[in-house]
């Protein structure tokens, strides 16, 4: 079901996020598992120096497996809260959260509102929800409009929070940026404002046990309109948070005002704003290089029929993330059984572009790749086609479908290859996938000064420290 049981250091660290609570706490635990969370919201409450005049609970978990042990949880949260002298109750109910949430709200719509949530913890499902499922026309019957199951769990439980409720979540960190997390990121902070956002400096540090290599992130935050004036971003290597680096930055920094796409920034380190606010002073935008960027045509499973394993006469290249070389594209390369060409014919030429000068970049890197960006020149030179295809893990520029001019690609490429790009890729993208979007994203140097870079460019790529002085040198 997507669901990954909270370690009990990780849901402690989070329990801790809350402030101080007066008057009674109304505590919703969506996919509460087996209750982890709600206990280590219980026991920090009760140890706070003013604790609530009440709590109650609503947990929901749809395993019939679970239920069981998380009764026995709440039961436990029961004893402790009756010998620290605090009123308690709860209800389990084993339901579709989702179902039951969309329900709630579209009653509110027709009838007197319920009463909502003071707090909310969660630790939601991973997983994709269709576009044409009954989950996603539930969502979109409220209003909501998103692809997964973890931000759907988050919008949801904001929805059902009181003007001034909490929310704690630990989720992935893919929704801080990409297109479909858009809606998702616009209802978030048109709803709520970010207080803290936490970040585990390794992938396998949140769930190590159940081998889940996500980056994840601590999202707290307030339902209010109000935003605050500063926003706090820590980062840790263990998941209790003892160790944690914690800075202090302008609201700003982490949600850019002018931003259309509403990417959310985290960057736990020093000069992690230096690198923004850097890349914020390029002048260009992919468009005004009058360029543009697309996602690869050929999906080879679709295309099966057409693909050939050895170059014929009737066949175009076929360029694959693994035809990377020293900073051009190498063809033909044999690669685990991988086909290199496709067959040129009518019910292919949509999936073929000219064969001229375009960059590419990589969609997809491994987990254990030192560089999230990584871009090679495709160079027909090299390869002697009319006519290439580029499969689908691949992103290409080019000018209007057709390729750009060699030393204007070439500087592209290197500028695409720097610390200083990668460095401000990872602070809004936590996942290992490298959109088209992000790309039009980022800001540009000018035409002249890409030119002038890829002028230095040779036969090969430089290591990474003569690339980073090369972009260095023509940035200033």
């Amino acid at each position: 079901m997507g669901q990954f049981l909270t370690p009990a250091p990780i849901a402690r660290f989070m329990a801790s996020m809350f402030r101080e609570p007066s008057g009674p706490v109304r505590l919703l635990d969506p996919g509460a598992g087996v209750g982890s969370l709600t206990a280590a919201y219980v026991s920090e409450a009760c140890a706070r120096r003013i604790t609530p005049s009440e709590i109650s609970v609503t947990a929901y978990e749809i395993d019939p497996f679970l239920v069981p042990y998380l009764g026995r949880t709440l039961e436990m949260c029961r004893a402790h809260c009756n010998a620290a002298g605090l009123p308690f109750a709860y209800e389990v109910l084993q339901a579709d959260f989702i179902e039951a949430a969309t329900t709630v709200l579209q009653d509110d719509l027709f009838s007197q509102p319920r009463p909502r949530f003071t707090a909310a913890i969660l630790n939601p499902p991973y997983g994709k929800i269709n576009s044409n499922s009954p989950t996603r026309r539930l969502l979109r019957s409220v209003g909501i409009e998103t692809t997964n199951l973890y931000t759907a769990f988050l919008a949801l439980a904001v929805r059902l929070l009181e003007d001034g409720g909490e929310l704690v979540s630990i989720t992935p960190r893919s929704f801080c940026n990409g297109p479909y997390f858009r809606p998702f990121r616009r209802l978030l902070l048109e709803s709520a404002a970010l207080h803290r956002i936490h970040v585990f400096e390794s992938r396998d540090v949140a769930f190590r046990d159940d081998e889940v290599l996500q980056e994840n992130v601590i999202l707290y935050a307030e339902k209010t309109k109000t935003r605050p004036s500063v926003v706090v971003v820590s980062s840790s290597t263990s998941p209790s948070g003892v160790d944690a680096t914690v800075r202090t930055v302008g609201y700003e920094q982490v949600v850019k005002p002018s931003d259309p796409e509403s990417f959310i920034h985290v960057a736990p380190e020093e000069n992690g704003h230096e690198i923004a606010d850097r890349m914020a002073r390029q002048p260009f935008s992919l468009a005004d290089l009058g360029l543009t960027v697309s996602t690869g045509r050929v999906v080879d499973f679709r295309a099966k029929e057409f693909l050939r394993a050895e170059p014929e006469h009737d066949t175009a290249p076929l360029i694959y993330p693994f035809n990377f070389h020293h900073g051009y594209i190498q063809w033909p390369l044999r690669h685990n059984k991988k086909p290199v060409a496709l067959l040129v014919g009518a019910a292919t030429m949509d999936l073929l572009v000219p064969s001229e000068v375009y960059v590419l970049v990589k969609r997809f890197t491994a987990k254990e790749e030192r560089r999230r960006v990584v871009a090679a020149v495709h160079d027909p030179a090299r390869i002697g086609a009319s006519l290439t295809g580029f499969e689908n893990h691949l992103n290409y520029f080019h000018r209007a479908g057709r390729g750009i001019a060699v030393s204007l690609a070439k500087g592209l490429m290197l500028y695409l290859n720097s610390t200083f790009v990668d460095s401000y890729f990872r602070q809004f993208s936590g996942h290992t996938q490298v959109n088209a979007t992000d790309l039009r994203s980022l800001k540009y140097p000018t035409r002249h000064v890409l030119e002038r870079l890829g002028s230095r460019m040779t036969d090969v790529l430089p290591g990474q420290q003569e690339v980073d002085r090369w972009v260095e040198e023509e940035l200033r």
